[in-house]
This record gives C-alpha cells, structure tokens and sequence, in this order.
C-alpha cells in the first residue's frame, strides 16, 4: 500500500510529529510505501536545522532527514508557509535577499501542487495535526 501524509503541527508543540513519525517507520517496516510526507501550516517547523533540543530530548528534525535518507523519502515543506515562518532553502534566500538558509537536510520546499499529487498518487492519505 501507498501512503502519504500530511504534517500539520510543529515539532515541540503538538505530538503529530512524534505521531506522524513512528506511523511512517511502522509503514516502512510493514514493507508499504511512503510517497511523500507533506509539511504545513506549523508543520514546516519540522524542517529547519536550526532547532537544538537539549542532550536528553529527541532531535525530532534530525530524526525525519535520517529516516528520509534511509528510505528516500520526499519531504516537501510547503513554500507560503515556510516563508511565512522564516525558513528557506538557499535560492528562496537568495531570491528574498536573506543572508541565510535554514532548510534541514532531506527536506525540500515546493508548492501545494505536491501535496495534490500527493493525495491522487496514495492509496492512503493521512494528516497529522489539525
């Protein structure tokens, strides 16, 4: 089976992220496909590597960009809201004049047509988060 999900919620405010996570490696050992994993709303939080969470917590963004390394996973961050709460890729920085990036490794920023494609290509689709 194919699955796609959708994250709507920070990493540290909410638990889809945890959720979210441990139901895609549950997928992924399970032998099904995960198609794409779509971050929105504050869920594009989960992307920026900026974040560093104390010794003795989960590294919830380091965390997604190994099981998408592992798995070759598609995790696409959604561009408006991405901009809206300052994270960017290098040519979205460059392009705003913005004197960094913060995109985590493994992610990407795209727009809503992924997530379209998203829900037509998955035999299952999930959301994560109001």
């Amino acid at each position: 089976m194919k699955f796609a999900l959708m994250i709507n919620q920070g990493p540290y405010t909410h638990q889809a992220s945890d959720t979210a996570y441990h139901f895609a490696c549950a997928v992924l050992k399970a032998g099904h496909e995960v198609f794409r994993i779509f971050f929105y709303h504050d869920g594009v939080n989960n992307a920026t590597r900026m974040t560093t969470p104390p010794q003795d917590d989960r590294h919830v963004i380091d965390r997604w960009s190994e099981l998408a390394s592992q798995h070759k996973l598609d995790l696409v961050v959604c561009v408006a809201a991405a901009q809206r709460r300052g994270i960017l890729d290098e040519d979205e920085a460059r392009r705003h004049g913005k004197d960094g990036d913060n995109l985590a490794p493994g992610f990407r920023i795209s727009g809503l047509g992924q997530l379209i494609e998203a829900g037509i290509e998955a035999d299952r689709f999930l959301v994560f988060g109001n």
